[in-house]
């Protein structure tokens, strides 16, 4: 145990993987790598990105890698998804759509079944968190499975919470009457070229700020995005990392 986590330490992605899966399928790992990482502060910046299914949570991750690769920055993410009912691991995994980085060194992307656990994360996925701090991984973008109100979990890990709606769908009125915005830092209005966008942006003005908007597919808004999240969490001094991670195996940090 002590020489994988001296390879995480060292950036080792098969370690990476490693660590991770040790942590979702034995608690005791849990408690073991808890004791190499207790203490540690978290360097990264955690972002949670959320919202209903169909909005384009992947693109907006993707087009994320690249803005913030362009700054030299290591990227992680963890794409939690549904689980398959005949094998438990997650289902059509997000990291599909972002299989362009897969060659990209400084990029990790891991696919997370929930596996029934609720409130839009995977079991594991604070441990998770730890691990790709561990690593010295200056971003880590956590995409959550599409939720509606089981969406609280997410706010007790990040840094900042991004909550994405598209325009035509009522997201803005489905979330407004789910409380989805009040665990909102940042709402981020995508596919913002259709027609009745404007009309959802000022709808949401009236009642938040700030709300941006983004064409993902196009990488339009996606400069102005990762601005915004880089000012939301300069302005955060919790760290959304426990520094102790035996408690358990469900992830959890309530």
């Amino acid at each position: 145990m002590a020489a994988l986590v001296a390879r995480i330490r060292a950036g080792e992605l098969r370690a990476i993987s490693r660590a991770i899966s040790f942590m979702e399928s034995d608690p005791e790992a849990v408690s073991t790598l808890a004791q190499h990482f207790k203490g540690e502060t978290n360097h990264g910046v955690v972002v949670g990105i959320t919202g209903y299914p169909g909005v384009g949570k992947s693109t907006v991750v993707d087009r994320l890698i690249d803005a913030f690769r362009v700054d030299g920055k290591r990227v992680g993410v963890l794409a939690v998804d549904i689980s398959s009912p005949l094998t438990g691991g997650a289902l059509l995994g997000d990291r599909v759509r972002m299989q362009r980085h897969a060659l990209d060194e400084g990029v990790y992307i891991r696919s997370m079944a929930t596996r029934g656990h609720a409130g839009g994360l995977a079991r594991s996925t604070c441990h998770a968190i730890t691990v790709l701090s561990a690593a010295g991984y200056d971003l880590i973008l956590v995409e959550t499975v599409g939720v509606g109100q089981e969406v609280g979990e997410i706010t007790t890990l990040a840094d900042v919470v991004v909550v994405i709606v598209a325009p035509g769908l009522g997201d803005e009125i489905q979330a407004m009457k789910a409380g989805l915005f009040e665990v909102a830092h940042l709402v981020v209005v995508n596919k913002a070229d259709h027609p009745e966008a404007q009309a959802t942006i000022a709808t949401l003005r009236r009642w938040i700020q700030p709300v941006l908007a983004t064409v993902a597919v196009k990488g339009e808004g996606i400069p102005e995005l990762k601005e915004a999240i880089l000012s939301l969490a300069s302005q955060s001094s919790a760290s959304p990392v426990p520094s102790d991670v035996s408690a358990g195996g469900d992830g959890a940090t309530t």
